[in-house]
């Protein structure tokens, strides 16, 4: 089992049709199924001449490309293993990464080759290889592919490691989140079925592990014309232009980058689009719907661990539930998908828990209504971390079953639908009783006017900072039509601090920073 048998089938099924579409200095470029799949037997061949071989660790730092996938994939042809950082950690986080993990191979732009200059760690890749330019000490990507293709592929077992990305624990120190081939082939079925994925298809594909699960079917990558690190700061006027001239049918993005896209006009031709990376509020939802013009909203809930975990159609969502959200209900995140099993258990998030027998495990749920921690388990949920470093505080085991501790709070309603109230480390409790964030956040950003909002305390004090059009509420306003949260404070703030990965998620650190600060300003 490799994972790179399915793209190899597609080639053979799809040949010419593109799979990859980027936009360069404004000229659209095509890369084939067929010229993919041969791109990445000639990166292997490339890989394997500089000693990378199965079980290797092979490091990307390099912008979305057909370049990037053809010696993503070769690595994966070698039985190696492909290793992912988030550049927006800072240098410090990427040190620790490598620290754990030292890679035998770098592949990365020219951008990324720079921080050999302050990063020791990048100095000591005995391979190093530039995508999409040249560097000294460097070799070219270009120069490789006049490599002979590598035939055949590693064999693999499904629990063979195929990618490795990093997050952060709770002590700051980094995971490594590892998926396995197998791992990899369940989510690729999992969202092949909830994207509604169908060979022929085109999207707009601005999350790198919705691309390969858009290889795995047949469908056409529409690389967006923007700098995705910033999804909150992208130009939208380049991309809506993709959109007119390629005629995408689906898109999948982070909240922030579908707010710029809706600054910036309609979303024609799009039928179906997936908002998920952040919390979807109705906001957002209303106004994309506006955008979209007849075609369909989809919030998708999951996380790194567990992607996807539930989705809501927007049309799915009744006035009642509206109402709900307003009324500090939480957010309506949707019926979990078929291939997951959820499960709310008392919030004890600080704590390991753990392992259960199924009859104690049965005992700890929660009924409908309760609201406690979101637990999940499932072939396409991470079932652990590299070392096990992370385990204790995020998984458990029920009768020898891995199930994985998203720390975020939740209720499952009558009809069998999640719905979110925020971090389990984020509730506020104090003598009034317990406030949730979400709960808080969902309703005032339904206040006209209200952009963003979130919910923090300062001094044991509850408070509410926001973010409004010039002609949306004022502070007092705000708190009245909140009255139910008993807020003492209500501080209206120029920006909201947002998590610098998807732009979509309230920075709470720095937002408690910022409220300490002389009138919150």
């Amino acid at each position: 089992m490799n994972l790179v048998e399915v793209l190899v089938r597609r080639a053979h099924e799809l040949g010419a049709r593109p799979a990859i579409i980027e936009t360069r200095a404004g000229q659209d470029r095509e890369t084939s199924f067929a010229a993919l799949e041969e791109g990445s037997a000639r990166a292997a061949a490339a890989l394997a001449a500089d000693g990378v071989g199965r079980g290797a660790h092979v490091l990307f730092l390099a912008p979305m490309s057909a370049g990037l996938y053809a010696w993503l994939l070769g690595t994966l042809r070698l039985g190696a293993v492909a290793m992912f950082l988030d550049p927006s950690a800072g240098r410090a986080h990427a040190a620790r990464c490598l620290r754990r993990i030292a890679p035998q191979a770098f592949v990365g732009s020219p951008r990324a080759h720079l921080l050999r200059l302050v990063l020791p760690e990048l100095r000591r890749v005995p391979a190093k290889f530039c995508l999409g330019g040249w560097l000294p000490f460097t070799a070219s990507c270009a120069r490789a592919q006049a490599l002979d293709a590598r035939p055949g592929l590693a064999r693999c077992t499904q629990d063979d490691p195929a990618l490795i990305t990093f997050t952060s624990g709770s002590t700051g120190e980094p995971k490594a989140v590892v998926r396995s081939h197998g791992f990899l082939l369940a989510q690729h079925r999992v969202l092949e079925k909830a994207l509604a994925l169908r060979p022929g298809g085109r999207d707009l594909t601005t999350l790198p592990i919705f691309l390969l699960a858009n290889l795995a079917s047949g469908v056409t990558s529409v690389i967006p014309d923007a700098d995705l690190r910033r999804p909150g700061l992208i130009d939208p006027a380049p991309v809506l232009a993709q959109l007119a001239r390629l005629r995408p049918q689906s898109c999948g993005a982070a909240p922030a980058f579908v707010e710029r896209l809706c600054d910036g006009g309609e979303l024609a031709p799009l039928e179906r689009l997936y908002v998920g990376g952040g919390p979807v509020f109705p906001n957002l939802i209303g106004r994309a719907r506006r955008r979209l013009r007849g075609g369909e909203l989809i919030a998708v809930y999951g996380s790194t661990e567990a992607e996807p975990i539930a989705h809501v159609a927007a049309g799915e969502i009744a006035p009642a539930d509206y109402q709900a959200m307003r009324e500090g209900g939480g957010l309506l995140a949707g019926t979990p998908v078929e291939e997951i099993e959820l499960a709310i258990l008392p919030n004890r998030w600080s704590e390991p828990i753990g392992p259960f027998s199924a009859g104690a495990f049965a005992m700890e749920r929660l009924p409908p209504g309760e609201i406690g921690e979101i637990v999940v388990s499932g072939a396409h949920v991470v079932r652990g971390y590299l070392d096990g470093h992370g385990d204790a505080e995020t998984k458990f085991d029920v009768d020898g079953l891995r199930w994985h501790r998203t720390g975020d709070l939740g209720r499952i309603d009558g009809m069998g639908r999640l719905w979110l109230l925020g971090r389990c480390a984020a509730v506020i409790r104090d003598a009034r009783g317990e406030l949730f964030s979400f709960a808080v956040e969902c309703a005032a950003q339904q206040v006209p006017g209200v952009r963003r909002a979130a919910l923090a305390t300062d001094a044991g004090r509850r408070v509410l900072a926001y973010e409004a059009a010039a002609d949306g509420p004022a502070e007092d306003e705000l708190g009245d039509a909140l009255s139910w949260a008993q807020l003492e404070r209500v501080v209206r703030l120029a920006r909201i601090p947002l998590d610098a990965r998807h732009n979509s998620k309230i920075d709470y650190a720095a937002l408690a920073a910022a409220l300490r600060e002389p009138l919150g300003h």
